[in-house]
């Protein structure tokens, strides 16, 4: 983003910030290269037959998924997996359904959990944007993360982000009453935006008056702890769909 942190502060509800288009197609991703090792394709083929799911256009059945009726979190990205493993290990009374389409990044979540025998964590590799439009029914979910969505930083490329008004009405249709949508990001300008996006939205109510203590289930991953030794900060925004 731009780093002009006030952009689109006078900006309509349920708008975009100013300068910031709407994309015609929300994507929930942008394919990176990258090389599977061979521990995650081995994780791909000893695990993947049980915790990867595959996309169907038509409504999931979580307790069928996941073999047991517990509330369900949707995760929108999980990179390499480490913060998701760590926080399904400390809800384990949670179920969690993970969107990722980068290999590497689900062979290692893969890999993981076979290390750490984590039972609540199933996989889908595909767009979020069409899950959630396809698979996940209004009022299906107890909570939301997406933790460091790519900010793209260039002021031109802003319409390429994740959080903005089309996805977050989408988001806040498929959480239950009481559910909660937590963002992390550690892009100051992009923080804004999304406090200013979700507080523009009518079905969800900020936890905070602003940005949000970080939540003690969310881990600092060893990219952040690199950011905070480098000055630089990180913030979170959690807000939910009031009862």
């Amino acid at each position: 983003m731009s780093a002009d942190a006030s952009a689109g502060a006078s900006a309509a509800p349920g708008a975009a910030p100013a300068g910031v288009a709407h994309p015609k197609t929300i994507k929930s991703f942008v394919r990176r290269a990258g090389r599977t090792t061979t521990g995650q394709a081995k994780a791909f083929e000893d695990l993947g037959p049980r915790f990867l799911l595959g996309y169907r256009a038509a409504p999931l059945d979580a307790a069928q998924a996941f073999g047991r009726e517990a509330p369900l979190i949707l995760e929108i990205g999980f990179g390499m997996g480490e913060a998701t493993a760590h926080i399904a290990r400390v809800r384990p009374q949670d179920n969690f359904l993970c969107c990722e389409v980068h290999e590497p990044g689900v062979g290692a979540l893969l890999k993981r959990i076979g290390e750490h025998g984590i039972e609540n964590i199933r996989i889908l590799q595909h767009d979020a944007v069409e899950v959630i439009d396809h698979m996940l029914a209004p009022a299906s979910l107890d909570g939301i993360h997406i933790f460091f969505p790519d900010p793209w930083h260039k002021k031109k490329h802003n319409k390429r982000r994740l959080i903005q008004p089309p996805l977050v009405a989408k988001l806040a249709a498929r959480l239950k009453p009481g559910g909660y949508l937590h963002c992390a990001t550690d892009w100051q300008p992009y923080a804004e935006q999304m406090l200013q996006v979700l507080s523009a939205e009518p079905l969800l109510a900020n936890t905070a008056e602003g940005f949000a203590p970080q939540p003690d289930y969310r881990p600092l991953t060893k990219f952040e702890n690199r950011g905070l030794r480098l000055g630089h900060g990180v913030w979170d925004v959690v807000f939910t769909r009031p009862r």
